[in-house]
């Protein structure tokens, strides 16, 4: 027979179930980390059935949820410690982030994704070109580049235009 002396973990393990309802899902426990170009997010859900994993991408968000029954055993229950019903986890990611290339993993009880880094997002270096337009300009003594001609739209150059109108 088990005895239970710490009634205040019990009624902290009461909460967590009774926040695991369709209303207020609990949340899954879950660690996450780059490895080179990949993000990896990992759920713990034991005893989860593969077939109740639900994920969903839409835009940048990752929706995670898992259902676990209740326990539908014959005898009488003594201890229930483990948590039941949804679980439910939404993750928004960055824009560096390929979420059309999500690909998830279960195994263990372990629920696994890894998240591609976007080309777009990796890192590049960029080439600093030098340009010599200051040594162009004091070579050419700035003749070239003060004058210019004033035209008309049929090419007739605006003085000669100005001595017809005088005449």
């Amino acid at each position: 027979m088990v005895v239970r002396t710490d009634p205040i973990r019990d009624l902290d393990r009461l909460t967590q179930q009774l926040a695991g309802t369709a209303a207020r899902p609990a949340l899954m426990a879950m660690d996450a980390w780059r490895e080179q170009d990949t993000f990896v997010v990992e759920f713990d859900l034991p005893g989860v059935d593969p077939g109740a994993i639900d994920l969903e991408v839409e835009r940048n968000v990752l929706s995670v949820s898992a259902d676990r029954p209740a326990w539908q055993g014959s005898g009488e229950q003594v201890a229930a410690e483990r948590p039941r019903g949804l679980f439910k986890r939404q993750l928004i990611l960055g824009d560096n982030l390929d979420t059309g290339d999500v690909t998830a993993s279960y195994a263990s009880g372990v629920l696994r994704l890894q998240i591609p880094v976007a080309a777009k997002a990796e890192p590049r270096r960029i080439a600093v070109d030098v340009t010599t337009e200051q040594a162009t300009l004091a070579a050419g003594d700035g003749q070239d580049s003060a004058t210019a001609v004033d035209e008309s739209s049929d090419g007739t150059p605006a003085k000669e235009q100005q001595e017809a109108v005088d005449a």
